[in-house]
């Protein structure tokens, strides 16, 4: 109240100064964090600047109207009370009236609220008010207000003048009006009045009137476009400032504040000040408070709006208002106005332009309003809002499918809602919408109970295990979702082996190997098979069984699917293949030499068993990781059958591994980065984190290592946080390698022993963590011993467990191995001959031991064309091209082939720049050997142009060319270089030498452009 001293924890000192602070102010806490004090104002600094230069100018004697606007809750009405509260501390007289109030309407209700508060207070004298005194008497002593009505607002507002005057003088008065827009139209002729003539007076006024269209609305923007009241437009905050108020309310550190409780307060409150209290101070999924505000402002609309609202809510927090029209009966005309209603009320806004769509201002509006329903108004309201959806949209075309499952749901149809949010998934699925159908499938899984048929539990739950392997989305999995859970006898065994295989894929990508076998030991007993290993379930957990819910969709589908005689002798079985094709992508991660042929011979039995086109097409694609030399031939078939069964998301995956063929075949990246963002845009995680994998390892080969560093980086972070233990560890690995190329063994050591936790969970990752990591970094550190221990501790593990990706054995093992005479042609042969042997990064490791093999039978021009040919294809990789010329040039060298000096000196610039100083030592230490001249690395070498350093040319010869190229003669150079003339002609002879030039003329012509460049 006016008359009482709040306390005010905006001016605790210096008060001048703390009132030109922007809001809210904070306090500090013993461990150095901050937080702001429960009550205060956040996010409103711009304005409270506004208001407290405008209290201090009315101190001084200059008036200023302050208009307050914004929709309900957005803090208006506080906003006020925090401004009465700053101009009391500073010592200035105050009145507050509010329109908005109970009880029979009464003219000038605000004013005589206002005016009240202030004679209360501070009675002024008769005198001092002239002959406004009886005007301001007669229109306090009228409670009723029935005999003020005759008063003119002219002589009403003059009066107001007056008294604010007289009060205010010496310390300024502050008048504040709250809710215009609920004044009658009396007030409203005297605010005008105010706003124009409070100028000359000690006084500030501040009104407070909501967004929505009317008198006061058109006020304020009159008062806008011709300068008489400043406007203040208070918008929703954003989500820092919804932090902060959080913080203020709960009285903790910002940090402290639980995201979920910001992320709700943001989103499903829309950053209203008035719902983030309610959120803060009540833990109910919809407080009450917001529920109480929210069903008033909906009752002011009236039966018929309330009715409108309540058949919305239920709808959810969009609806479209053809459906509402349909299903209340009502006219086009009286749906618009009620629509227009609900906007000007801030509860609904349109959703877009030029559509019939409709969405609440918050979408907890809508949680509000049902809430407010009863238990039998509430279904009853669904059900005829899904009855007038399904005879507007017959067949639920589109989205209408999603919607009216939920509409079944409000309504308690729940099998209706299961069906319908499955039909919805199935058509999401169909439109590569992965998430969408994800969270399809897991509402219809959250409405089944104990008391579902488990058949039905069983095929919702078939369905979500699909999507959530499809997405790698984890985090969506269900608490305890297994066929465990199911606690039926009666539910078929091959259902259940089903229900244990899809577990298991899961659990492999989750990086749990053991319980993923277990689950795929357990399908295997429940479909009468027995484990070689004799894992699995006890023999009482079979039972009997009914096909895949997928199967059946086509049965001629295998048409697209080439013959394989590998695949033996099979007969339909969707159940069977079903588990076949978990076995495919789980028996890789068993420890047993013969996984990789094993899994290889379970995806084609899953081919040829009749799962259903989608089970076809993973079984190919697993085979396409499987099968080197059938890949191109089984991705192309999983891409036409995605084609022809309209599977986006199958041909996505198919297009990835298509991709990962490039980048390993031809070294091109460009496809696997396409493919990567088509498998995110889509939801695919597993198969974007696949091409990220692959292309990681490219972008480290081409030296591109900040590239590499930002794709792994956000690639692992990803994996980790969904619980994708498998793509974690391939991560993990990537960028362990990374640092090994970039011959940093402590940060590689690192990297290794952050994969030692997950280092099974991805198969393979073992032997590739020695050979592509551990060896090529003990490489680059001219430790060959090491990488030849490393490699062959590489190749031990791999034939324990084969590797699905090749790690150096079929490249620079063996051209290190014919090096050191271990390997010979024969050999050469059998490993140029696998498939693995042709890619990009390995050719050129291929093709230089072929031409070592060459040079030592003699065949020295083969040698050097083959030479020529890997060095060539070594172009996209620089530090394998450079590497492999410092491997090869000692042999190049004894043999006679080949042009090993330039090799190693090309190869000395390059790894001495990369910061390789074992592999730069080595190369220079060969020159020495073979008698050419090795250039001394001081302080200057980089401004050698690149050409010249390649030639060996030192940093004085270099002053010298330069000299050289602008036609100085031996004598000038030497006085310029301060060194003698001969010891210039011995530099100039060097240079000829180096260069190849016939003579000092030649030379400068040649290298003047070079020199020149390098100069600038």
């Amino acid at each position: 109240m006016p008359g009482e001293r709040r306390p005010s924890f905006l001016f605790p000192t210096h008060l001048e100064r703390q009132m030109t602070i922007p809001y809210a102010c904070t306090t500090p806490l013993p461990d150095g964090g901050v937080h702001t004090r429960p009550g205060e104002l956040v996010g409103r600094g711009a304005e409270w600047a506004r208001i407290t230069a405008v209290l201090a100018a009315a101190r001084s004697g200059r008036g200023r109207a302050v208009l307050v606007t914004g929709e309900p809750g957005v803090g208006k009405t506080r906003f006020a009370a925090e401004a009465v509260g700053a101009a009391e501390a500073a010592g200035m007289v105050t009145a507050r009236g509010r329109a908005g109030t109970v009880g029979p309407a009464v003219p000038y209700r605000p004013l005589v609220e206002a005016l009240l508060a202030l004679v209360r207070a501070e009675p002024p004298a008769q005198h001092r008010l002239g002959r406004y005194g009886p005007v301001l008497a007669r229109l306090l002593d009228d409670a009723r207000g029935t005999g003020v009505s005759a008063l003119s607002p002219l002589v009403v507002a003059e009066a107001v003048l007056r008294l604010t005057s007289v009060v205010g003088r010496g310390r300024g008065c502050l008048l504040v009006l709250d809710d215009l827009h609920e004044a009658d139209a009396g007030t409203l002729s005297v605010v005008e009045y105010l706003l124009g003539n409070v100028g000359p007076l000690p006084a500030v006024l501040l009104l407070t009137t909501g967004s929505a269209p009317g008198p006061a609305a058109e006020l304020a923007a009159r008062a806008r476009e011709d300068g008489t009241a400043a406007v203040l437009d208070l918008a929703p905050l954003g989500r820092t400032d919804v932090r902060l108020l959080l913080s203020s309310e709960l009285g903790v550190a910002p940090e402290q504040v639980s995201p979920a409780l910001v992320r709700r307060a943001a989103t499903g409150g829309a950053g209203i000040p008035f719902v983030v209290r309610a959120l803060a101070h009540d833990p109910a999924p919809v407080p009450t408070a917001l529920v109480e505000h929210v069903r008033l402002r909906a009752e002011r609309l009236g039966p018929s709006g309330v009715e409108l609202l309540g058949m919305a809510a239920v709808f959810g927090g969009r609806f479209p208002a053809p459906v509402l029209r349909h299903a209340t009966g009502r006219t086009d005309a009286g749906l618009c106005a009620l629509l227009r209603a609900a906007v000007a009320a801030s509860l609904v806004v349109p959703d877009g332009p030029g559509t019939d769509w409709y969405a609440f201002r918050f979408p907890l509006a809508a949680d509000a309003l049902r809430s407010a329903l009863g238990p039998v108004e509430q279904p009853a309201l669904a059900r005829r809002a899904a009855a007038a959806l399904a005879e507007l949209h017959p067949g639920l075309p589109g989205v209408w499918c999603g919607h009216a499952a939920e509409l079944h749901e409000r309504a308690g149809d729940t099998g209706e809602a299961v069906r319908l949010y499955g039909e919805a998934a199935d058509r999401a699925t169909a439109e590569g919408a992965t998430e969408r159908a994800l969270t399809l499938l897991r509402r219809a899984h959250d409405l089944l109970d104990a008391a579902t048929a488990p058949e039905l539990h069983a095929t919702v739950l078939e369905r979500l295990l699909d999507a959530v392997a499809r997405s790698g989305r984890l985090d969506r999995l269900p608490a305890g979702a297994g066929p465990e859970t199911l606690g039926s006898p009666c539910l078929p065994g091959p259902r259940r082996a089903g229900l244990h295989a899809r577990l298991a894929e899961i659990h492999a990508l989750a990086g749990r190997p053991a319980e993923a076998l277990r689950q795929l030991d357990l399908a295997r007993w429940l479909l009468g098979e027995r484990p070689d290993d004799g894992a699995g379930a006890a023999p009482d957990d079979r039972a009997g069984g009914v096909p895949d819910h997928r199967a059946g969709a086509d049965p001629d589908h295998r048409a697209a699917v080439a013959p394989d005689d590998r695949a033996g002798t099979v007969v339909d079985d969707p159940a069977a293949a079903v588990v076949d094709l978990a076995a495919a992508c789980v028996e890789p991660s068993r420890l047993a030499p013969e996984r990789l042929r094993t899994a290889e011979d379970c995806a084609r039995r899953a081919v040829g068993r009749g799962g259903g086109p989608e089970v076809v097409g993973r079984a190919l694609l697993v085979l396409g990781g499987l099968d080197e030399r059938g890949a191109p031939g089984h991705f192309a078939r999983a891409r036409a059958l995605a084609d022809a069964h309209r599977l986006p998301g199958l041909r996505v995956a198919a297009e990835a591994g298509i991709a990962r063929l490039a980048v390993e075949r031809d070294g091109r990246a460009g496809p696997a980065e396409q493919a990567r963002q088509a498998a995110l845009r889509m939801g695919l995680l597993p198969t974007a984190h696949e091409a990220g994998f692959a292309l990681a390892l490219e972008r480290v080969r081409r030296g591109a290592f900040g590239a590499a560093r930002e794709l792994i980086q956000e690639g692992g972070a990803e994996a980790a946080r969904l619980g994708l233990g498998r793509a974690d560890a391939l991560w993990r690995l990537a960028d362990a390698v990374r640092w090994a190329h970039l011959g940093r063994r402590a940060e590689m050591l690192d990297a290794l022993e952050r994969l030692a936790a997950p280092v099974d969970a991805a198969p393979g990752v073992r032997p590739m963590a020695y050979g592509l990591a551990r060896a090529f970094c003990s490489l680059l550190e001219e430790d060959h011993e090491a990488a030849e221990r490393e490699w062959a501790q590489a190749l031990a593990y791999d034939a324990e467990n084969p590797a699905t990706g090749d790690f150096g054995r079929h490249g620079v093992v063996l051209l290190l191995g014919v090096l050191a005479g271990r390997m010979g042609r024969h050999h050469h042969e059998r490993v140029a001959a696998a498939s693995a042997a042709g890619t990009r990064w390995n050719r050129p490791f291929v093709g230089l031991a072929h031409a070592v093999l060459l040079g030592r039978e003699g065949r020295a021009a083969e040698a050097s064309a083959a030479a020529a040919v890997a060095f060539d294809a070594a172009g996209p990789y620089p530090l394998a091209r450079h590497l492999s010329q410092r491997l090869v040039a000692r042999s190049a060298y004894e043999d006679g082939w080949g042009a090993p000096v330039a090799w190693l000196r090309e190869a000395e610039e390059y790894v001495h720049g990369a910061g390789l100083p074992a592999v730069a030592g080595a190369c220079r230490a060969l020159l020495r050997g073979m008698g050419a001249s090795v250039r001394q690395r001081r302080t200057g070498t980089e401004q050698v142009p690149p050409g010249l350093r390649r030639c060996g040319i030192t940093v004085r010869e270099f002053e010298v060319a330069r000299l050289l190229a602008e036609r100085f003669g031996n004598r000038d150079i030497a006085g310029r270089l301060h060194i003698s003339p001969r010891t210039v002609e011995k530099h100039v002879a060097s240079l000829l030498q180096k260069t190849g030039h016939p003579n000092r003329a030649a030379f400068a012509s040649a290298a003047r452009d070079l020199v020149a460049g390098s100069a600038s």
